[in-house]
């Protein structure tokens, strides 16, 4: 008689293969879970970079924005000297509008920021060669920008009389209420025949401003000195500021902060 229960195919047991599927599932927990956390930091830089990005975009179009703002629409200027007291005192700074110019034509008592006739003229006629070079160098002339009142517009005539200015033989003075102090210097028997297209700039203070007045003297003896020789009226042309050269309005007294003030 055969066992029968020697015929029979015996079972491994449940138990026995507990410890193998229970390491298997360990195994790939643990797969899954480095999975996820390479999945989470690679989320997490691409975050990050998208950060950096973001920011530097901003950065980028804030400062091209500043620049189109500074060089086309808004003047920062600082003023050096006192010769617009008492409007405005040396250190003041100012903000103003350059497009007001360029849609519009200077008026009248507008306080502007212009390019300096003088420099610019002995820049333009010295600069191209070593020699003139040297002389600007030396005497320390470059283009600068000046900020003064308008006072004779295009095609006027302006006398200075008895320290009173009068348009076009006016019987009635300029009322001239910003001027700082009674007006001593330079201040009688002077006549400009402004040209079309210029303006006629004065500061504030006329006792002690380098303006129109001056401008025709000073660049003569420059130009001398340079030996280079100028017909007068070619020193007279730059005691006028051409239209191109009118950079802006100024508005508003923003420094110091306790003096911050619009300006007209």
């Amino acid at each position: 008689m055969t066992n029968s229960s020697n015929t029979v195919k015996r079972k491994q047991p449940p138990e026995k293969r507990q410890p193998q599927q229970a390491k298997q599932s360990r195994h790939a927990a643990q797969s899954g879970q480095k999975g996820q956390a390479g999945q989470d930091g690679q989320d997490g830089k691409n975050t990050l970079m998208q950060e950096i990005i973001s920011w530097v975009e901003v950065i980028v179009v804030a400062v091209v924005l500043a620049w189109f703002l500074v060089s086309f629409i808004i003047i920062n200027a600082t003023v050096p000297s006192g010769s617009m007291e008492n409007t405005i005192m040396p250190g003041n700074r100012l903000f103003g509008l350059r497009l007001i110019y360029t849609f519009g034509e200077p008026k009248r008592g507008d306080i502007a920021v212009f390019k300096y006739p003088v420099n610019d003229a002995l820049v333009d006629e010295l600069g191209k060669d070593k020699d003139g070079k040297a002389f600007l160098k030396q005497n320390k002339i470059k283009r600068v920008n000046y900020i003064k009142r308008v006072i004779g517009l295009p095609g006027e005539t302006v006398e200075i009389r008895d320290a009173k200015i009068y348009i076009n033989g006016s019987e009635e003075p300029l009322d001239e209420s910003y001027l700082k102090e009674e007006w001593l210097v330079k201040n009688d028997g002077i006549t400009f025949h402004v040209p079309e297209g210029h303006y006629l700039m004065l500061g504030d203070n006329r006792n002690n401003s380098s303006d129109a007045r001056y401008w025709k003297e000073i660049s003569g003896r420059y130009f001398a000195a340079a030996g280079v020789t100028k017909t007068d009226e070619e020193l007279e042309a730059l005691c006028y500021v051409p239209k191109k050269d009118m950079l802006g309005k100024a508005y508003l007294r923003y420094w110091p902060l306790n003096k911050i003030s619009w300006l007209y």
